[in-house]
């Protein structure tokens, strides 16, 4: 059976060109590759299933079942154009946020439009840090511990829910992120059992 550039009929040289020329198109690629490194690396001993793009009741890119729990992992990557080298390493930002606006219930209530992601929303990010210095590597960080939206729009009760869309970070990671799983896959066991008693 042909590959797929060949039953599109354009060379790789074709693809690279396209590639180059579209910022929004490198992010989709890099971002879905991305999903495939991060099960590869961490997840595939634990079960992983994708759930469908379109499924909101379904938060998550993955679900994984880690020591019996079932935990939902939620991947974004950097901004390619935020990304700048400092002296020590790098700093960025990556995006955060539903791919479209929606009406949504807050824990107390309100209803809001917004793409924010919610608090509680999805148990773990994973970012993706290619572009800090082109190398496959990740950062995670417990839902909980991102920071929140600052948009006036909302109420400060609001706010308190929604997560911020553009949130900055660096290389050499800081609190809240962490370059390893473990600890924070154990502590949201930890968190879901007291949840059960």
């Amino acid at each position: 059976m042909a590959g797929f550039l060949e039953r599109l009929g354009i060379s790789s040289q074709e693809l690279e060109e396209v590639l180059r020329a579209s910022a929004s198109l490198r992010g989709v690629l890099v971002g879905y590759l991305a999903e495939k490194k991060l099960v590869e690396t961490y997840f595939k001993p634990y079960s992983p299933r994708k759930p469908d793009d379109h499924d909101r009741s379904s938060k998550g890119d993955r679900i994984i079942t880690y020591k019996g729990t079932q935990i939902s992992v939620e991947s974004k990557s950097l901004q390619s154009n935020s990304v700048r080298q400092t002296a020590g390493g790098y700093v960025g930002k990556f995006q955060c946020d539903a791919s479209d606006s929606t009406i949504i219930r807050l824990p107390n209530g309100d209803r809001v439009k917004t793409v924010c992601l919610v608090v509680g929303g999805f148990d773990l990010l994973a970012i993706n840090l290619f572009e800090f210095g082109y190398k496959w590597r990740f950062a995670f960080a417990h839902n909980h511990d991102l920071p929140r939206s600052t948009w006036r729009a909302y109420t400060p009760k609001q706010r308190k829910y929604l997560l911020q869309t553009n949130p900055p970070i660096t290389w050499p990671l800081q609190p809240p992120y962490e370059p390893e799983p473990w600890n924070l896959l154990d502590r949201i066991v930890r968190q879901k059992a007291s949840r059960k008693r």
